[in-house]
């Protein structure tokens, strides 16, 4: 048995990195965010770089799930949009759920959850899986939603994977974890912002995006015209399809990037 597939056997994401395709797009991403780590203008300015590419990407979220909302009427606070406002306090709180999230997803799952819906949903169903009969939201036009039971099941499998030790880049992991929340959509309402913050949580924790400056949700709206073809690529479950999701959310991440690379040349510029 050769290194590679005995690494394959016992770390079931390296089968996931090694498709066609996924290293030179996990390369080309990864340099593009390498070069925005190590812009000048972060010694001084990182935070602000930060709360900015959080604005963005909330955004950028929430109008991936339907909102029409412009970030100066964000940042003017004119927000009545129940899902812009899930999608900032969703933004808000990610700091604080990094070193949650490899330890507990379930629980910081149903954070996300309570805090991307709370204007949306009876108080009952924030952060609790959804039931039998109840309705699942679709914007991206995605198709019907696996049955509760099987969702949890694909979820369980999800958390497994979290908590296991892993030697695959962190772009792979991401993408799997936007991949799946969105093909099992658990909650049946705001899982887009749920499943692209996980996304974006999980780039920070891995160590690619340690100051959380890339607005990956940015790069989907981005993309978002290839968003749900890829997806749904994904969700078909073929070799093919998965690897070229992977392909599709490197790009994502390098596009956001490239938008955080334009706010530093902004702030160099004064």
């Amino acid at each position: 048995m050769s290194e590679s597939t005995s690494a394959s056997a016992s770390d079931p994401l390296a089968r996931i990195a090694e498709l066609p395709g996924v290293g030179d797009a996990v390369a080309e991403a990864r340099t593009l965010v390498d070069r925005l780590l190590g812009h000048r203008v972060l010694r001084r300015r990182s935070s602000d770089v930060s709360m900015e590419s959080a604005l963005r990407g909330a955004g950028a979220s929430a109008a991936l799930e339907g909102a029409e909302v412009s970030l100066d009427e964000i940042r003017e606070g004119h927000v009545y949009d129940t899902r812009v406002k899930g999608a900032l306090r969703v933004s808000g709180e990610l700091g604080n759920l990094v070193d949650t999230w490899p330890r507990a997803p379930r629980q910081v799952l149903a954070r996300l959850h309570t805090l991307a819906a709370a204007d949306a949903v009876s108080e009952d169903a924030l952060g609790r899986p959804r039931l039998a009969g109840e309705r699942v939201e679709d914007p991206l036009g995605l198709g019907p939603a696996p049955a509760p039971e099987a969702a949890m099941a694909r979820l369980e499998g999800l958390y497994a994977l979290l908590g296991a030790r892993t030697s695959v880049p962190a772009l792979v992991t991401s993408a799997l974890v936007h991949g799946e929340l969105m093909a099992v959509r658990p909650f049946g309402w705001g899982d887009g912002l749920v499943a692209r913050a996980a996304e974006r949580l999980t780039l920070v924790e891995r160590g690619l995006d340690p100051k959380s400056l890339v607005p990956s949700e940015l790069g989907h709206q981005t993309l978002r015209d290839e968003y749900g073809p890829a997806l749904r690529g994904y969700m078909g479950g073929t070799t093919e399809g998965v690897a070229e999701w992977v392909v599709y959310c490197c790009r994502a991440v390098r596009a956001g990037a490239q938008d955080s690379l334009a706010t530093c040349e902004a702030l160099k510029r004064g």
